[in-house]
């Protein structure tokens, strides 16, 4: 469960963010530490895996290093960093089809193991199914006892680059049913605005 977990947040890097370096070898320590260009650790390991890109590493098993954190984004400067603000991304969840069901909604009737049910026969809000938490393992069978996780949260994504894209990027990249995934409530509010470890 674990290695899907990381295999999937890395997917979503490679897919959903802008290149977060510069199109420079990122190198993968024996320990699994995977060091961009902007690594205060990168001119001195001599011994690594080399990679294409920070998410090709994140992918194959790497993790970033403890020091690198929104302070060493090559993209943006502090000051745009600290700006992040979650309406960047939009006002809530979106209906973009038009079809009554939020990406919310959409969210948990992809993910769910069994037909759900809707709260009225519109079929717009839904209010049970079968979703198996992917950080305990455990089956939620009722919708209010679930938030909807961005797997790359949305600050995480703002302090590297995110920040630069036009609004309906952003928008939609929030509302990215590849990046939406159920889990449980109190889990979610836990983790916050934690990215990949």
């Amino acid at each position: 469960m674990r290695r899907f977990q990381y295999s999937f947040l890395a997917l979503v890097l490679v897919i959903g963010l802008e290149p977060l370096t510069a199109a420079e070898t990122v190198k993968k320590t024996r320990s699994g530490i995977c060091h961009p260009p902007t690594s205060s650790y990168y001119d001195r390991t001599q011994k690594f895996q080399p990679y294409d890109s920070l998410g090709e590493c994140l992918a194959g098993g790497g993790r970033l290093p403890k020091q690198l954190d929104a302070s060493d984004s090559p993209t943006s400067s502090q000051e745009n960093l600290d700006s992040y603000e979650r309406s960047a991304f939009g006002h809530g969840w979106d209906d973009a089809d038009g079809d009554c069901q939020d990406s919310r909604a959409e969210a948990l009737i992809t993910t769910s193991s069994t037909k759900v049910h809707f709260a009225t026969e519109k079929r717009c809000r839904v209010i049970s199914g079968r979703w198996v938490s992917p950080f305990t393992g455990n089956v939620i069978q009722n919708s209010r006892d679930i938030d909807i996780d961005h797997a790359v949260p949305l600050k995480w994504a703002w302090n590297r680059g995110a920040n630069e894209w036009p609004p309906g990027k952003r928008e939609k990249f929030a509302n990215d049913l590849v990046n939406l995934w159920p889990v449980e409530s109190s889990l979610n509010r836990i983790k916050g605005g934690s990215g990949a470890k």
